[in-house]
């Protein structure tokens, strides 16, 4: 358990770093397309970043080493998926919005309000509740029809996701979020039932849906959470994506996987699971105004105007 725990921590501190490093490189590209006299080249009619822009983002020093980060981040998620039960996991690595939030404040000269801030302690405060309650993790199994339904949401979501920013433009930041946060949490479920991993087999793991649902919601939701950093706010977005990875991955954990709080300790599991999503959710809507107020001179313009 302990060894899970750490882990965990280790994977949000990496995914909370990463995330304001590919913020800082997104907004930075997006500067530039703002300034280039073929702006609107890099957004579709709507608004929304296309595929090039997104790809240019991808190609500053700042997105690299963010990009660095979540692929170590994702090794000890996967790790931590496999130690704790789900709804501790994922809640745990979820709190790398703490971390996003407070480097934020100094790399992107975000200034959090007090609301902002309660928010932030209540997560933290839901996370020890979790940690105080969970119990051992349950089965590592599911019957093969979970794992085809698994690829086959990863793959709606992903769908989803890519129309809806075409779509939407610059309103699309926090479903964005959202749906990226799904992938992330299809992508922990699918880490845990993987068959092929203990005792390890690849021709078993290769033949398995739900490998190839972690590499969808796993890349797809990469691309989608890159893209409402470039168009919104980053706390907005890190905390939709906070909900999606968290609800999801507890909700199958216990239901269909068999994770369990300890014996008498199942109210709390509830309230620190509920805090830890309200949380989350307020520093999404608090989060939504931050570009207007802030007043740091040098704060990143996103890629297009918010519609009024």
């Amino acid at each position: 358990m302990l060894i899970g725990l750490i882990t965990a921590i280790a994977a949000s501190v990496c995914y909370g770093t990463g995330s304001v490093l590919q913020a800082v490189g997104s907004r930075k590209s997006a500067r530039r397309e703002a300034a280039s006299a073929t702006a609107s080249a890099g957004v579709t009619q709507h608004g929304g970043p296309n595929l090039s822009s997104t790809a240019k983002a991808a190609m500053t020093w700042e997105f690299i080493v963010g990009t660095i980060l979540d692929f170590v981040g994702f090794g000890l998620g996967a790790l931590a998926a496999r130690m704790l039960p789900l709804f501790l996991s994922q809640t745990v690595i979820s709190a790398n919005l703490v971390i996003t939030a407070v480097l934020s404040v100094k790399m992107l000269g975000i200034r959090l309000s007090r609301k902002e801030w309660t928010s932030i302690a209540v997560v933290c405060g839901s996370l020890v509740l979790l940690a105080t309650a969970a119990g051992h993790e349950g089965s590592n199994h599911a019957d093969r029809a979970t794992h085809w339904w698994l690829l086959a949401v990863s793959v709606a979501l992903m769908v989803l996701g890519t129309v809806a920013v075409r779509l939407m433009g610059a309103g699309a930041a926090i479903l964005a979020g959202l749906l990226s946060g799904l992938g992330f949490g299809a992508l922990g479920v699918g880490v845990r039932i993987l068959d092929g991993v203990d005792p390890f087999d690849l021709g078993t793991l290769l033949a398995d849906p739900a490998f190839y649902a972690v590499l969808v919601a796993g890349i797809g939701g990469m691309y989608l959470h890159t893209v409402a950093l470039q168009i919104g706010s980053v706390n907005g977005a890190t905390a939709a994506l906070v909900v999606g990875e968290t609800v999801l991955p507890g909700l199958i954990g216990v239901v269909w996987l068999g994770d369990a709080s300890r014996p008498g300790f199942g109210w709390v599991a509830v309230v620190g699971f509920l805090l830890a999503v309200a949380g989350a959710v307020a520093v999404a809507w608090y989060g939504k105004h931050e570009g207007e107020s802030s007043t740091a001179p040098d704060t990143p313009r996103p890629l297009v105007d918010a519609p009024r």
